[in-house]
């Protein structure tokens, strides 16, 4: 049966006419084909249920235009490398600060020179994912970094990959990029998802992950926006090999609506993941975390925690589902997802999922959501704090599980500082 073509695909064609000729063309025709097959999905598509990104971009904006180096925010130290308005900006970027060793490229430069082997790792990130909104970012992909670690470096200093998009009028931005871990490399990075002022933007970007053998990531993610305009897509594709580590920890601040999507392959033995996440939404905005966990083979570790704030009229999403595949026996998986209500009109969806094909394996999950406590309220404002107070302690309490993990103390600190903002700005 022949999909109806809507104004949002007309739209969307056009951009990629715009973008098909600049590198890449068969990873672009590739991906293009895959969504113009299915289009923006709509409510019906299970994985998409509770977020009508059809709707959201019925109207899909053009590409945003360069702007003037502005004066972009920056909260904690690291080696940061930007991206603006889907442009990757070497004179707003510490390159020269980077580690021996480690190096990092536009994205447009090694699409255009069509490596072998960047090329390949960026097709087969694109096979796990199965999502149409993955599939556009590929196509329509502006720009990004191609972030190298190379085997056996242990690094002391954090690398910021910081996306912002800008402007008051409507426009859409496409970034992807990409980190490779190379064999028993260690880092940390964190993943900054900014807006400037009241961007109105449609927001569609990609992580990919690459560990090898024994390699080790910690990954902080932190998505905020200043707009009730702002959609934002982020896709992270994770894909770690034989006894490698990735400790993800995320924190999403609400800001119009907001989906995190993680693709995750364990596909060596012994591969680790831990992915944890906290949610601040109020007003009107929607945050979405939806991810899939795929075992591939014997002896993985899988740990997802995420807690979800919700206040006033803010609606929060949880799907997860970790796959069993029928050689991952030994495989240990846990899934728990936690949500606060602090107002009669917030919203909580949440649907975890385990599809297990192997037949020795430790897997569970869970899912809650209420009020806060109120014997523990009572508890402590019988002992002097007022009610105000006592209900910021244990939000923040709440929330700071999901940070728990994080070993760099320095970023710990700073997502629990912006946990107490948010708390500080409630009405």
């Amino acid at each position: 049966m022949t999909r109806t073509t809507t104004e949002a695909d007309t739209a969307l064609a056009a951009l990629f006419e715009e973008m098909k000729g600049r590198g890449g063309a068969s990873l672009r025709a590739t991906a293009w084909q895959d969504f113009a097959r299915r289009g923006l999905p709509n409510r019906r598509v299970e994985a998409w249920h509770y977020t009508d990104i059809k709707a959201a971009l019925a109207k899909p904006a053009p590409l945003a235009a360069t702007i003037l180096a502005p004066n972009l925010p920056r909260s904690h130290d690291s080696v940061r490398l930007v991206t603006l308005d889907g442009v990757f900006r070497p004179d707003l970027s510490d390159v020269a600060d980077l580690p021996d060793g480690v190096t990092a490229q536009p994205l447009r430069d090694a699409l255009a020179q069509g490596a072998p082997g960047i090329m390949a790792l960026l097709a087969s990130a694109d096979v796990q994912t199965d999502d149409a909104l993955a599939s556009l970012n590929a196509a329509l992909m502006q720009d990004g970094v191609v972030l190298r670690i190379p085997a056996g470096a242990a690094l002391e200093r954090t690398i910021e990959l910081a996306s912002f998009v800008s402007g008051d009028a409507a426009q859409s931005s496409f970034t992807r990029s990409l980190v490779i871990l190379g064999r028993g490399a260690k880092a940390t990075i964190v993943e900054t998802a900014g807006a400037l002022g009241g961007a109105a933007a449609q927001d569609n970007q990609a992580l990919i992950l690459r560990l090898a053998t024994g390699a080790t990531l910690e990954l902080v993610t932190h998505a905020v926006g200043q707009s009730d305009a702002l959609v934002r897509v982020m896709s992270l594709l994770a894909h770690l090999d034989v006894d490698a580590t990735l400790n993800s920890v995320a924190l999403l601040e609400g800001a119009g609506l907001l989906r995190r999507q993680i693709f995750a392959r364990l596909d060596g033995e012994r591969a680790r993941l831990a992915l944890n996440g906290a949610t601040l939404a109020r007003g009107r905005q929607h945050v979405d975390t939806t991810l899939v966990v795929d075992h591939a083979l014997p002896h993985g570790e899988s740990r997802e925690r995420f807690r979800s704030i919700l206040d006033e009229s803010g609606t929060g999403v949880f799907q997860g589902k970790i796959v069993v595949r029928p050689h991952a026996q030994k495989t240990d998986g846990v899934m728990q997802s936690k949500a606060l209500l602090l107002a009669d009109g917030a919203t909580m969806n949440n649907k975890p999922e385990l599809e297990i094909f192997a037949d020795d394996v430790q897997c569970g999950h869970g899912a809650t959501c209420g009020r806060l406590d109120k014997d523990q309220l009572f508890y402590l404002m019988a002992r002097g704090l007022p009610r105000r107070e006592a209900e910021q302690l244990l939000i923040e309490g709440f929330a700071n599980e999901a940070f728990d993990g994080l070993e760099n103390e320095a970023l710990r600190e700073y997502l629990h500082a912006r946990v107490s903002a948010w708390l500080a700005g409630r009405s």
